[in-house]
């Protein structure tokens, strides 16, 4: 039995429960001082504070001295595109000039460029890759996330990405929770035939993917020039009947009815929500749906916020914030960052930040009941920051404050 005491804890900051937290919940975390957590066989086994230790440090096998810093739960990236061949930096003189997010992608650019890369890639070349963004991840404080694929749109690219992303959760330290989204872009040879195709990833794709458990959850791009509501209901309804959870990218660029979809069908998330309205602020309350947020998209496009106080404060729905780390829209897997941007953008408070970078993505992903929070009975993931309080993570811009990362009990 492999045991690791992490003593001399300065504050312990973690949100409780295994629950998604909305409204006044969302701001509630529990702050222990003089803290100590013991690990056993990489699961919490106890937690003291006010200087008592669980244990006689010589009955541990490893002892870590956090110093007298904060102490959170590791870090839940709730949304990422991890897996994609090339990268898309001639696409910033056309943004420089002008050119929106839509014009890009229609001019053949954008998600279409990726895709052919990823295509042309290698099953070896892009496991490195990815490889290689787990390992920065998991130095910024990341121990668990979720990875889309998406840009395949066929079946046998789709499901290469998403080998490589079952082959990476069995060999990385991160926990990587898998989705499918053949439905991210229509290629030009469906234009006008995109029921056609909606056809082909639910009989096709989706079935396969399912069979082979390549895939926890489907998504797709509900919006203008991609694919509509109705499409989208039609994908998410047989996604569901096949059971795979929901998660729907809504109210980017466009309100057409994607956040109204994700709260009347209890998808798990709805992602983005820039343009978000009324109505589907309302639909997501009533259905329970996470609002999944992405802020450093918003900073990256040059575009709104999406308006996560009124979600918080008014319609009481659960609020994630994660990286949606991509080539095209948000090169930067930097959650703290994002945890900046939360505090600057979305006026969010330190304690609803850390909720929405742990607990909130932890149960939107299907591991609430594992991560998310530092309790007796979950895995052994922290994050010791160079920081006194979550204060401090929020304020400080551009440095990471990331000294030591702990999963399953483990420092990595």
């Amino acid at each position: 039995m492999a045991t690791l005491l992490v003593k001399n804890i300065g504050v312990l900051q973690t949100p409780v429960g295994s629950y998604s937290h909305r409204g006044r919940a969302q701001g509630e975390n529990i702050k222990w001082n003089d803290a100590a957590v013991l690990i056993e066989d990489g699961i919490i086994k106890a937690i003291t504070k006010d200087g008592e230790l669980p244990c006689k440090e010589s009955q541990a096998d490893s002892v870590i001295d956090a110093e007298y810093k904060l102490v959170t739960p590791g870090l839940v990236d709730g949304h990422t595109h991890m897996v994609f061949g090339g990268y898309r930096q001639n696409e910033i003189p056309l943004k420089l000039k002008g050119a929106g997010y839509l014009d890009i992608l229609r001019a053949g650019g954008g998600i279409m460029d990726t895709v052919r890369k990823t295509r042309e890639a290698s099953f070896d070349e892009l496991y490195d890759k990815t490889q290689g963004f787990l390992d920065e991840m998991l130095g910024l404080g990341v121990t668990t996330c979720e990875a889309k694929s998406g840009y395949g749109l066929n079946l046998e690219t789709e499901v290469k990405m998403l080998e490589i992303l079952k082959k990476l959760n069995e060999n990385h330290p991160i926990d990587i929770v898998s989705t499918l989204m053949p439905a991210h872009a229509v290629e030009e040879q469906w234009k006008g035939k995109e029921e056609e195709y909606i056809r082909i990833c639910c009989e096709e794709i989706m079935p396969y993917v399912k069979e082979h458990e390549l895939a926890e959850f489907c998504d797709i791009f509900t919006e203008d020039s991609v694919f509509n509501a109705e499409q989208s209901k039609v994908y998410l309804e047989k996604a569901r009947e096949l059971g795979f959870g929901l998660k729907i990218h809504a109210d980017e660029i466009e309100a057409i009815g994607g956040s109204v979809l994700a709260g009347q069908m209890k998808a798990a998330s709805a992602e983005h929500l820039i343009v978000i309205d009324e109505a589907g602020m309302e639909s997501l309350s009533e259905g329970g749906t996470t609002a999944m947020c992405l802020p450093a998209t918003s900073f990256y496009l040059g575009a709104t916020f999406a308006p996560v106080r009124r979600m918080i404060d008014e319609f009481e729905i659960p609020v994630a914030i994660a990286s949606d780390f991509n080539p095209g829209s948000c090169p930067s897997l930097n959650l703290q960052f994002v945890i900046n941007l939360g505090y600057l953008k979305y006026k969010m408070t330190p304690e609803e930040i850390l909720t929405a970078v742990t607990i909130n993505p932890a149960c939107a992903i299907n591991r609430g009941h594992l991560t998310g929070t530092v309790e007796i009975g979950k895995q052994g993931d922290l994050v010791i920051w160079d920081a006194p309080d979550m204060e401090m993570l929020c304020y400080r811009l551009g440095s990471n404050l990331a000294l030591k990362t702990i999963k399953k009990g483990i420092l990595v």
